[in-house]
């Protein structure tokens, strides 16, 4: 009798399109393992993402606002789920491996900093390697989980991961659903949160955006979703009309959001904070935590410093540079 993963594999060949990624003819790992009995490859990549450390700081990791006061504002690891659903729907309606899209979305910001894109750019200015988030994602499930043995991903997973953004674009169709899927959350999301933040208001965004598009985000994403089902073949695409207005869209949320002065205005202090504690552990490495000092024998100071902030949440950065850099208060007890 065959195994479940077996029986998964076999309906995979049957009821998946032929440009999909199969499970069973994956690329492999890095290092061989013994197939699981029950899960294909890609479930179990899924798993080891969901179950991991970096997983879950991403829920205290900001996505667009820094440290919103309310329930409701997106974060670096709600952003992450709605990436999910949005790449598992497009993928299903392809006839695309759904379990290596999960497994994308699900792992393709592992490595973003604390405070989001303002984190990046502070670590691309003070590291000397220079830094992008995509992949340091990559070298968080190659390199830094699991104290320092990764997690040891399939080839197809860990090239989504790395290239969910960047010059070159992922080589299986699920990791091109999983590079739209991304914009397509965080253009709408954030709107959603700029709106919910008295920074934008729905009329104003661009008459085009809304005509084409739809004038609520649900709408917009439907919309979005549904021309790249109606439009992808061989190949992941949007309609010309879609994927000008998306362009336009994005164009207007860098204009009046993600520049803003007013909503941005506190990001001027990640650098400070982030170089500070980049300073301090960088002068004496012993500090790092052990993982960390492994990393720093392996492959140098810098390296191990960088990828022990990048790791951080905005939360825990900001904890310990009070510990490190602010007076206590004298206690008489």
């Amino acid at each position: 009798m065959p195994v479940p993963r077996q029986e998964r594999e076999e309906l995979e060949r049957t009821i998946l399109s032929s440009g999909a990624a199969l499970a069973a003819e994956s690329r492999g790992r890095e290092r061989r393992e013994e197939p699981c009995e029950i899960r294909t490859c890609f479930q179990r990549d899924t798993d080891r993402i969901v179950h991991s450390k970096s997983f879950r700081r991403l829920k205290h990791k900001t996505q667009m606002l820094l440290s919103p006061e309310g329930d409701h504002y997106r974060t670096r690891m709600t952003h992450t789920l709605e990436v999910s659903r949005i790449a598992r729907t497009i993928s299903r309606a392809l006839r695309l491996n759904e379990d290596l899209t999960e497994a994308i979305a699900l792992g393709h910001d592992l490595g973003h900093t604390p405070f989001g894109h303002a984190g990046e750019r502070a670590l691309q200015a003070i590291y000397p390697g220079g830094f992008e988030h995509n992949a340091q994602s990559l070298r968080t499930v190659d390199r830094l989980e699991k104290e320092g043995a990764g997690l040891n991903l399939s080839w197809e997973v860990r090239n989504g991961i790395r290239w969910h953004t960047g010059e070159q674009w992922p080589e299986t169709l699920e990791g091109k659903v999983v590079r739209f899927s991304d914009r397509i959350a965080y253009v709408n999301h954030d709107t959603d949160d700029a709106v919910r933040a008295g920074i934008l208001r729905e009329s104003e965004l661009p008459a085009c955006v809304r005509e084409v598009l739809g004038d609520h985000y649900s709408r917009r994403i439907n919309t979005v979703v549904m021309d790249i089902v109606r439009s992808s073949g061989e190949d992941i695409r949007m309609s010309p009309l879609v994927e000008e207005a998306m362009t336009i869209f994005r164009e207007f949320l860098f204009e009046r959001v993600y520049r803003n002065p007013v909503a941005k205005s506190e990001e001027k202090k990640v650098e400070g904070v982030l170089r500070a504690l980049y300073d301090y552990y960088l002068a004496d490495p012993s500090l790092l935590p052990q993982d960390y000092r492994a990393v720093a024998e392996a492959e140098g100071s810098d390296r191990a410093v960088c990828d022990y902030i990048a790791g951080m949440t905005d939360q825990f950065a900001v904890s310990v540079f009070g510990e490190l850099y602010i007076p206590a208060g004298w206690n008489t007890r």
